[in-house]
């Protein structure tokens, strides 16, 4: 079974959004820049196994992310338990969970459980410990708040 091209170049894009994110944290340049420095790293790299991502998707995100951090920090921030705060999460893991959190509440023509699963595998490029699930929590969360008609009649 081959995976359509289409979702193959989303899940990239979403997966190159979290490199342009935690660029963007370490390196403090704007979201334009980071998106500018991936394609001339893509443009460097070999064709291997690595699909070319949805650019349209990518810039969507980064630039989604970067307009509304603020909200969706506190989105996130309501979603964990505990004592956690987004201040406290690894860089890479806040990228993943603001992106994730971002396409609940932009990208409506994505199904929640096809959302949520692309970010649990990003996560799982990412991370082979418990951070997968923290995601998958997280973000099942958000979209109960987020998409609350969409999941109410899934579940």
């Amino acid at each position: 079974m081959s995976i359509n091209p289409s979702v193959a170049r989303r899940s990239a894009a979403r997966l190159v959004a979290v490199q342009v994110q935690y660029q963007m944290e370490m390196t403090g340049v704007s979201d334009q820049q980071a998106l500018q420095d991936a394609k001339a790293r893509r443009a460097e790299e070999p064709r291997g196994r690595m699909v070319e991502p949805d650019s349209s998707l990518l810039g969507q995100i980064v630039r989604g992310v970067t307009a509304d951090t603020a909200k969706l920090d506190g989105l996130i921030g309501s979603a964990l338990t505990g004592d956690w705060t987004v201040e406290r999460l690894e860089s890479v893991l806040r990228a993943i969970l603001r992106a994730g959190a971002w396409e609940l509440g932009a990208r409506v023509q994505t199904p929640a459980r096809v959302c949520i699963s692309e970010w649990v595998d990003v996560a799982h490029a990412f991370y082979s410990g418990p951070e997968p699930g923290l995601v998958n929590a997280v973000l099942d969360r958000l979209a109960q708040s987020l998409r609350t008609e969409e999941v109410g009649r899934a579940g």
